[in-house]
């Protein structure tokens, strides 16, 4: 491929990545939104991470972006320019495209799940090998297209994407909101592990290599349970009527994954500081539906050898299998009918495993 070739992929990329943001941005909380919108400016602009951002130049492009959304609305996606001269290739089509851009030098990301917000990416590819159950990875650096919505890892298919431009902003944001409050807790051990507090930008690298895994392991267990799952989960979150919902069903799917591969995994290697990096990322609907993990973790830190920490998963994954099952057992009882239920069930206090 010319520069040219690859200049203009990645304009269509960002067509379909500004696309689908027109779609989605509004189902941000309003603090999400901003918080990735300042990064997609840095990343755009090609600031560092943390670099000053003049508020009068972000306002201007925040206006003119929400102005080129609203033109966008109701578009369909563009159909992408293939490496080897063919027109028209579905933006969806990953396989078709994985191929021939590997062989250039680059990769391409596309996502579309049940309620999931598309998230399309070109990037260049660093690395690429096999990786257990027949997975394949891929280990992408810096990136030339993307958009709002960038998870630093994914599974497409049957690929494990690591986006670690996307990972190493992710980071940045968590640290610069660990240095408002400065708390005690998991991140701050992650911090004082890699050293990010005497030189971010050095220890980074450090962290991104050895957390990689982590994250590699979450998408591990992730196949591992829609081999269990689907197709029928992806036809239950569709059935689902409402957004809360839907939130609620891919958090309990999200602690299978990681109650049965990851955490397993890290507490056999006796890895530390990967644990302290998962529980400084589990908030949300995860940790509500969950309150014996954390607990678990602080016993663990106070020192008992991790005697509740093994208990807890062994006992929290039983239970979120439970639920998963019975969620499918509902929809397919009743079909589109059982979505209240489902909700219900999700709801109610024993969907909670506190232990």
């Amino acid at each position: 491929m010319t520069a040219r070739d690859v200049a203009a992929l990645a304009a269509a990329v960002q067509t379909n990545c500004h696309i689908a943001d027109a779609r989605h941005a509004a189902d941000l909380t309003l603090c999400s939104y901003l918080l990735q919108m300042r990064e997609l400016y840095r990343w755009e602009q090609r600031l560092p991470l943390g670099a000053p951002l003049a508020r009068d130049a972000v306002g201007a492009w925040l206006a003119q972006r929400e102005r080129e959304w609203a033109q966008l609305d109701g578009r369909d996606f563009v159909a992408l320019p293939s490496p080897g001269g063919d027109d028209g290739v579905d933006p969806f089509d990953v396989e078709t495209l994985a191929g021939p851009l590997a062989a250039e030098g680059l990769a391409y990301g596309a996502a579309l799940a049940a309620r999931d917000r598309p998230a399309f990416f070109l990037a260049e590819l660093l690395e690429a090998r096999e990786l257990d159950d027949g997975l394949a990875l891929q280990v992408c650096g810096r990136e030339l297209a993307r958009g709002l919505f960038a998870p630093p890892a994914a599974l497409v298919g049957r690929t494990v994407v690591l986006r670690r431009e996307s990972f190493a902003r992710w980071m940045w944001e968590k640290f610069e909101a660990f240095g408002l409050k400065r708390a005690d807790g998991a991140f701050k051990r992650v911090v004082d592990a890699y050293g990010l507090d005497a030189d971010f930008a050095a220890a980074l690298p450090r962290l991104l290599d050895e957390q990689a895994e982590t994250l590699l392991l979450h998408e591990l267990g992730e196949w591992r349970v829609a081999q269990r799952l689907e197709p029928r989960w992806a036809a239950m979150r569709l059935a689902l009527p409402d957004r809360r919902t839907d939130l609620q069903v891919r958090a309990v799917r999200d602690l299978v994954a990681d109650l049965e591969t990851t955490l397993p995994t890290l507490i056999a290697r006796d890895d530390a500081v990967a644990l302290h990096f998962w529980f400084a990322s589990f908030d949300g609907l995860r940790a509500a539906l969950c309150p014996a993990l954390p607990r678990a973790y602080r016993a663990w830190c106070d020192g008992d050898q991790g005697r509740a920490l093994r208990t807890t998963v062994a006992r929290a994954r039983d239970h979120f299998d439970a639920l998963a099952n019975g969620l499918l057992a509902l929809h397919a009882s009743d079909g589109a009918q059982a979505a209240g239920a489902i909700a219900a069930r999700v709801d109610a206090p024993q969907a909670v495993f506190a232990g």
